[in-house]
């Protein structure tokens, strides 16, 4: 659709971060607002606003300065950050999920974009090939706010019409951007130590089995749901997302090959409870079948594409 104006709150983060590149590719740049509550760290291509999640009558401004839309709301705490400060978690997490959703409610937008998590699913929901629909009973902060918010976005779609979208993310490994406080990050430090370093001090231990993801399947997967016809969006909690599921163990052998003298160790903290009790891997037929939904990144690609680009960022 062009000539579509579009707001990203949370740009700065590390889904935003790219999610505003990957929208400003497909829609150009003047087309998509970065809004974050902190000055962004990378030079914009478009347009940037200053804007708090909870701030409705800021949003309200951004919108119609810039004839927006769509929102995609990102600005969230994440797992282990919320543990740290769970009221104030709560409260960011749900109360900007309502404000954007009323905004809809009141055809200020046309168009909402939440994203859920694996955090939804808790000790007692299976462990292998996650269901889409199945026990989820979190045991964190965040993993309540993101199921609570899941039926909220189910309840405005039916009860008002709605259209809001949803992907439960699993752990998202990206170069473009640092990690924001999850318990899948070690993922991410892997890299980056593996290369300053050489070595590698993991929070998790080496057989924590997690379904994973290399953020440009993430962010094709989040863009093509919200283009996708709304006849075949037929879940308005959220869609559970595959791409691959790996332990620390697993991805240290694939960064070995890059960096033979590489050594990782492994001193779980408090992150390991939390991933023990999200699932090893997730069925996501549902996504598949709805919306044509499939990963182009596995395992080696995915290291091999993150040194490529990080290994002349972290020499410079």
């Amino acid at each position: 659709m062009p000539g579509k104006k579009i707001l990203v709150i949370g740009s700065s983060g590390q889904i935003g971060t790219e999610l505003v590149e990957g929208l400003r590719e497909r829609f150009g740049d003047a087309n998509v607002v970065a809004g974050d509550i902190k000055e962004p760290q990378v030079e914009q291509s478009g347009p940037f606003a200053m804007v708090n999640a909870m701030d409705r009558r800021g949003i309200e401004r951004i919108i119609e300065k810039y004839d927006i839309s769509e929102v995609y709301l990102l600005a969230a705490l994440l797992s282990a950050t919320a543990e740290k400060d769970p009221a104030f978690a709560w409260q960011l997490n749900m109360e900007s999920l309502f404000i954007v959703l009323e905004l809809a409610r009141e055809g200020k937008l046309k168009k909402v974009y939440w994203p859920s998590s694996i955090a939804v699913f808790g000790p007692t929901t299976p462990k292998d090939a996650t269901p889409q629909h199945t026990i989820a009973e979190p045991g964190t902060v965040y993993g309540i706010s993101k199921q609570a918010g899941e039926q909220w976005c189910a309840y405005y779609h039916k009860r008002y019409g709605v259209d809001v979208r949803s992907i439960r993310y699993p752990g998202l490994i990206g170069w473009k951007s640092a990690p924001g406080g999850g318990t899948t990050d070690y993922a991410v430090h892997i890299f980056h130590e593996a290369l300053k370093h050489g070595k590698y001090t993991c929070f998790l231990g080496p057989d924590t089995a997690l379904p994973m993801m290399y953020m440009p399947d993430a962010i094709r997967a989040t863009i093509d749901l919200m283009e996708a016809p709304a006849e075949k969006v037929k879940l308005r909690t959220g869609y559970n997302l595959s791409g691959i599921s790996f332990d620390p163990k697993g991805i240290a052998a694939e960064v070995k090959r890059h960096i033979p003298g590489f050594v990782i160790d492994y001193a779980p903290d408090s992150r390991q409870s939390i991933a023990d009790s999200w699932p090893r891997s997730i069925d996501d037929s549902a996504a598949r079948d709805h919306w044509g939904w499939s990963p182009k990144y596995d395992l080696k690609g995915m290291v091999d594409d993150m040194m490529v680009n990080l290994m002349p960022l972290l020499k410079s």
